[in-house]
């Protein structure tokens, strides 16, 4: 299937199979290349929650019954979530802790991958038609080319990452460009 053609939720999904990879080779990696494909993985992660929190979350919301209160549920898996990140992030991948929090992070994330696979987007493939969710993949890709590459706890909401996702991933994107001139990942 082209990505052209693909609905949202077989988008995302695929990205659940990337996140779930990067795990893998994280764990495996050691010095410089955990380094790196922890990176990969911190601004992957940042860019599909943002896009979720604009577009999938607030669709579902309203798309059936009970969508308010999955998308609470994980809305609170998120914010954890990026609490744990910016914390791994920011203890770095040699600190002695890391291999254990990160563990703990990779179960609550494949969790919460479950979870929205399950809960939320099994029931938007029941109530949204092709088209719609074939219309929702360029707004997820549009919203994830705009999107922070670092998590910022507390900005989960659509409106939120609305006002402040813009400002903060030309900060983000800045200090990607920075760490990469100085040869540091």
């Amino acid at each position: 299937m082209r990505e052209d053609d693909m609905d949202v939720i077989t988008f995302l999904m695929r990205q659940h199979e990337e996140i779930r990879s990067l795990f893998d080779e994280v764990t495996k990696a050691k010095g410089p290349a955990r380094q790196d494909l922890f990176r990969h993985l911190v601004r992957l992660l940042a860019v599909h929650e943002t896009a979720e929190e604009e577009l999938v979350h607030p669709y579902a919301r309203k798309a059936f019954p009970g969508g308010d209160k999955v998308v609470k549920d994980r809305l609170r898996e998120e914010k954890e979530g990026k609490e744990m990140l910016a914390q791994l992030d920011e203890m770095g991948t040699d600190h002695p802790d890391f291999p254990k929090l990160f563990d703990e992070f990779r179960t609550d994330v494949l969790a919460h991958a479950e979870a929205e696979e399950l809960y939320e987007f099994a029931k938007l493939r029941e109530e949204a038609s092709g088209p719609q969710l074939r219309a929702m993949t360029a707004g997820v890709k549009a919203a994830e080319a705009l999107a922070p590459t670092r998590p910022h706890p507390g900005v989960e909401s659509a409106m939120k990452n609305l006002l402040l996702g813009p400002p903060t991933a030309i900060m983000d994107r800045t200090r990607d460009a920075i760490r990469a001139a100085m040869g540091k990942s």
